[in-house]
C-alpha cells in the first residue's frame, strides 16, 4: 500500500483542518516546503499537496508555493484544491505536477472530466469524492452534492476516470480512526482504483485498509497522524511500501 503524506496550504502555510473546518486549524510550518523535504528525507514517495484557498475561492492562491514544492522534490506530487476548469488543469501538469485532483467542479461541471481527458492520460486526472454519510460534500466541503458518492464515482468511471481519492469527512483530523467500513462500501460499488483518506491514527488502520486491496484499495493519504508523530514514518514505509515502485516519468506522460 501506498502512504502518501499530505501537506495542506491555506494563507501560505502548511496547517491541518479537523473535519474540514476552516476555524478549527493548526499551523505546522509557516513554509509548506520546508514539510515536503522533511517527508521527503522520511522516504516518502508521493505527496498530497492540496490549495486549501483555492478550493474555498477557486483562485490558485497558492500556486508559486506548489510549484516551489514540485521543483525542489525528485517525487511525483498530486495537487488538489479549486481545480474547476482545463486551464487549471494545463496550468499544474504544465508545472510538472503528477497528478491533478479535481473534486468539486466534477459534480458541478463534469463535462470538464470529459474534456481534460480528451488531452490527458486517466493516469494524470483524479478525482476526489469527500463524503458525510455517503453524500458527496463540495466546494471547499460547504455545499452537498445531490448524487451518492458511489453514483459520481460510477459517473465519472463512464467518462474514463481510473482512480478516485476518497475521504470520509466525519473521521478527517479526528486520529479516531480510518473510515473503514465506509470505504469498503465504496470501494465494492464503484469497482475502481480507489485511494483512501480522512482518519488514519495508527498501524492497525493501515492493517484494516492494506486488507481492503482486492477491491482497488491501493494507497492512502495520511496527514494529521503524521504530524502529530503517532507513529515512525521509517517502520510505516517499510512495514507498508514493499514492492511498491512509482513511475516518475509519468509527470510528462501526455497524450499524443
Amino acid at each position: 500500500m501506498l502512504i502518501i503524506p499530505a501537506i495542506d496550504i491555506k494563507d501560505g502555510k502548511c496547517v491541518r483542518l479537523t473535519r474540514g473546518d476552516f476555524s478549527q486549524q493548526k499551523i505546522y510550518l509557516d513554509n509548506p516546503i520546508d514539510m515536503a523535504i522533511i517527508w521527503r528525507k522520511q522516504n516518502a514517495k508521493m505527496l498530497h499537496v492540496v490549495d486549501l484557498d483555492a478550493a474555498l475561492t477557486g483562485q490558485m492562491v497558492n500556486f508559486e508555493r506548489i510549484r516551489e514544492i514540485v521543483d525542489e522534490l525528485d517525487i511525483p506530487v498530486q495537487v488538489g484544491g479549486g481545480i474547476r476548469s482545463a486551464d487549471d488543469v494545463k496550468r499544474y501538469l504544465d508545472m510538472g505536477v503528477g497528478r491533478v485532483v479535481i473534486g468539486s467542479a466534477a459534480v458541478t461541471n463534469p463535462e470538464l472530466i470529459r474534456e481534460v481527458l480528451k488531452s490527458w492520460r486517466a493516469s494524470k486526472i483524479v478525482v476526489g469524492i469527500d463524503a458525510v454519510g455517503g453524500v458527496p460534500k463540495i466546494k471547499g466541503w460547504t455545499e452537498s452534492s445531490q448524487l451518492k458518492d458511489f453514483e459520481l464515482a460510477l459517473r465519472m468511471k463512464d467518462m474514463g476516470v481510473e482512480r478516485i481519492i476518497y475521504t470520509d469527512i466525519t473521521r478527517d483530523g479526528m486520529l479516531q480512526g480510518v473510515g473503514y467500513e465506509t470505504t469498503k462500501r465504496f470501494a465494492e460499488q464503484a469497482g475502481m482504483k480507489v485511494t483512501a483518506s480522512g482518519g488514519v491514527s495508527s498501524s492497525e488502520d493501515l492493517r484494516r485498509l492494506a486488507g481492503l486491496e482486492s477491491i482497488g484499495v491501493d494507497s492512502v493519504i495520511i496527514g494529521k497522524a503524521l504530524y502529530e508523530c503517532n507513529f515512525p514514518c521509517q517502520e510505516l514505509w517499510y512495514n507498508f511500501e514493499e514492492g511498491i515502485q512509482i513511475d516518475h516519468n509519468f509527470s510528462t506522460a501526455r497524450r499524443k
